[in-house]
């Protein structure tokens, strides 16, 4: 399995080098994040084993079980990066446990993290997502709301967002409509508002995502290979 893991890794970042000359980028600048939710004890382990040090969980409890547990020695040589929503309630064990949390998408997370980062003494890099597609079942502020979001963030609560996320809609490369207008939208509103790092793409499109900008990159079965 480690030898696997290690060949599909291999060839991401190759994709991820070849995209990025393609767009007259540096592929140094492109971070691989390893989407390890639900996946196997086995297959984190393979993955550890080939180099990968940034991890993205979508569940605080879950994370929390897998490296503060089972991979607790892992942990002080990883990035872990929450990419799933967060309760208000499990903000303080977020601030405790992850590094960068990629899903800030309403005031009132915005305060629970703040007081959560008080409390802690920790303070993780903060993205906001944003629901490009305007989706009613999605997490994310809406592109309308967006400035005067960030601007609330900045001044009311000394937050200063390091990036953006989002996901586009679902089926979007079944469907025939691309992506990319989603992550050109992601990439005009951090722009407008001076913020730098877009965490967008993940396996079926991330090659897309890095046309646009992506700094960041969230891969799981591609990377771990089909869930059993």
């Amino acid at each position: 399995m480690t030898t696997e893991i290690l060949s599909l890794r291999t060839s991401i970042l190759e994709r991820i080098a070849a995209c990025a000359k393609r767009s007259g980028r540096n592929a140094q600048d492109i971070c691989l994040t390893a989407v390890s939710k639900q996946q196997p004890d086995e297959r984190i382990a393979a993955v550890l084993a080939s180099g990968q040090n940034v991890f993205g969980e979508n569940r605080v409890q879950e994370a929390q079980a897998r490296w503060e547990e089972r991979f607790s020695d892992a942990r002080k040589n990883i990035q872990l990066r929450l990419i799933g929503p967060l309760q208000t309630n499990k903000a303080v064990t977020a601030c405790e446990l992850f590094d960068v949390i990629e899903t800030l998408d309403r005031e009132k997370l915005a305060r629970a993290l703040v007081k959560a980062m008080d409390k802690t003494g920790r303070r993780p890099q903060i993205f906001v997502q944003v629901n490009t597609g305007e989706e009613p079942q999605k997490s994310g502020i809406i592109p309308g709301e967006f400035d005067a979001f960030i601007v609330t963030l900045r001044k009311v609560y000394d937050l200063h967002p390091a990036g953006l996320m989002c996901i586009p809609p679902a089926g979007t490369l079944i469907s025939g409509d691309a992506p990319g207008p989603h992550f050109a939208l992601l990439a005009k509103l951090a722009k407008r508002n001076g913020i730098k790092n877009l965490s967008m793409g993940m396996s079926a499109d991330f090659e897309t995502a890095i046309e646009f900008g992506a700094t960041h990159i969230r891969v799981g079965s591609a990377l771990f290979g089909a869930r059993e």
